[in-house]
């Protein structure tokens, strides 16, 4: 593995990447709306408006907004919180409002639903921005279209490559690390659906537990 790749951040992109998938997977089981990426919730959306589902538009369209506040404030770096490194004070954060979501879920409460698409939102958008970068290359943790793409194009720009014969080519660390990453991602998703389908709303608490050995790790290291 190359020197720019240092094994923690790997590690900790695997458990990031399953507890994208693990919140994503389920958040649609939960509130029918994905809380870590834009693309679907904009076709949700569009769905929604075309048969009048005023309150479904609303929950996709918090999670679409929500999402981007939270990619919007990790880019800060977390900034109040000094003393702290930035990607542990980050996954604290996320645990916060993983557990606040659950229990909106749970409780009841009036505007549960869109209190729990909101902090799942606003948790799975700091996570995307606060862990962009591993082995550098870029990544995300939350959705799977971007790597997939990087995936793609990198493997075909290898395999048609004139300045180096198929034979003699080494494997690319980096499409092997894009790999690992997108199988952890549906790892977790799965996992994610399976949890919230048997325990229904306490099912969401495994992605907060599942942070917590990634923030020791990253404040120990």
């Amino acid at each position: 593995m190359p020197s720019n790749i240092r094994q923690p951040d790997t590690w900790v992109s695997f458990g990031l990447a399953f507890v994208g998938g693990y919140g994503d997977a389920a958040s649609f089981v939960l509130a029918k709306t994905f809380t870590g990426h834009v693309t679907g919730n904009l076709v949700l959306t569009a769905i929604a408006v075309a048969t009048h589902d005023w309150r479904a538009t609303l929950e996709h369209l918090l999670a679409i907004v929500t999402f981007l506040i939270g990619v919007s404030l990790s880019v800060l770096n977390v900034r109040p919180l000094k003393g702290w490194p930035s990607l542990p004070a980050i996954m604290g954060i996320e645990v916060i409002l993983i557990v606040a979501a659950s229990l909106a879920f749970v409780s009841d409460m009036a505007h549960g639903v869109e209190i729990f698409v909101i902090s799942m939102s606003l948790a799975l958008g700091l996570q995307n921005g606060g862990f962009r970068r591993v082995g550098g290359i870029s990544v995300h943790t939350t959705y799977l279209t971007g790597m997939i793409t990087s995936l793609i194009s990198m493997e075909t720009e290898k395999y048609t490559s004139e300045t180096v014969p198929p034979a003699v080519r080494a494997p690319d660390p980096k499409i092997g690390l894009l790999c690992k990453i997108w199988i952890a991602f549906v790892l977790g998703a799965g996992t994610g659906a399976a949890m919230v389908l048997h325990f229904k709303e306490l099912g969401m608490l495994g992605a907060a537990v599942l942070l917590i050995p990634l923030i020791l790790r990253e404040v120990q290291s």
